[in-house]
């Protein structure tokens, strides 16, 4: 019985034993295998692996695109229009063991004490790259190739904590709040200025098109008189000349309407007294039919 008991005491042992010697490694880890705290072998295989029991442990390091936003920060362009820029990062670990070394913790932790080393990095990057162009650049469409800069210059320095930055956004751009209302007095001044200048123009072509229509105006009339002219002339010509045929035809008659068409122009309404020699040709038609004394 006692042999029996021993026996199983063994293989429970040697079971323990064999099943804390596995462990498994998650495709989305990488895992290290310490002894006595001295990294004796890495996994980043997913899958079963082994180790000695008791006297090995395993640390987990996670092997996913990590994020990181940088807190907010101020930089100055070369143009001294201050900004405030707002980033993220994304990163991942690349050499876990050198990782642990610099950072000298696991899990959670080493993520966090890598973040803060990281962001570090990250603003010193920004505000070296954003100083060295004006703030119109940072502005504009431009801002993808300081966005590069700013990763290329990082990778350098992350690749010494076991880190690999992927990319480097900059999420907005702002100017300080004490910069606003300057900013919007000159933005307002600018417009301004140019909406003067727009009204300027608009009364320049406003008067050359008055100008254009005014002389137009002088063209037509002189066109229109000009032409009255000439067919008041041809009107009177015509005239003329009815008056020269009833003339030619009876020259008795034409002078009787002569006559009777200059006292209607001299007799008008309140025009009845006329101071006039009795012995006068003007009154022959009133003195006879015929015209004469």
């Amino acid at each position: 019985m006692s042999r029996s008991m021993a026996l199983l005491a063994v293989l429970a042992v040697a079971l323990v034993a064999a099943l804390s010697s596995i462990f498994i490694v998650d495709e989305r880890e990488k895992a290290l295998v310490l002894q006595f705290g001295r990294v004796v072998a890495i996994k980043e295989e997913p899958g079963l692996a082994f180790k000695y029991p008791i006297i090995q442990e395993v640390v987990y390091y996670d092997d996913r695109i990590l994020s990181r936003d940088l807190d907010p920060i101020e930089v100055t362009p070369l143009d001294d229009r201050r900004l405030v820029v707002d980033a993220f990062a994304r990163y991942r670990i690349a050499d876990v063991n050198q990782f642990r070394q610099a950072t000298g913790a696991s899990g959670d932790q080493s993520i966090a004490v890598a973040g803060r080393r990281l962001d570090s990095i990250l603003r010193a990057q920004t505000r070296e790259v954003l100083g060295s162009v004006s703030s119109n650049d940072i502005l504009s469409v431009d801002r993808a190739a300081m966005m590069l800069r700013i990763r290329n210059a990082a990778i350098i320095d992350a690749n010494a904590l076991g880190l690999e930055v992927i990319d480097v956004r900059l999420k907005r751009t702002d100017l300080p709040p004490e910069n606003l209302d300057a900013t919007f007095a000159r933005m307002r001044a600018e417009r301004e200025r140019e909406a003067t200048d727009e009204r300027a123009r608009g009364q320049e072509a406003a008067q050359r098109i008055r100008a254009q229509a005014d002389r137009t105006v002088v063209e037509l009339v002189s066109d229109a008189r000009r032409e009255a002219e000439i067919t008041r002339g041809e009107a009177d010509a015509t005239r003329n000349a009815i008056f020269a045929d009833a003339y030619g035809a009876d020259a008795e008659f034409f002078q009787f309407y002569r006559s009777l068409a200059a006292y209607r122009a001299s007799l008008l309404e309140n025009n009845s007294t006329m101071v006039i020699s009795p012995d006068s040709e003007f009154f022959n038609y009133l003195k006879s039919d015929t015209g004469s004394q």
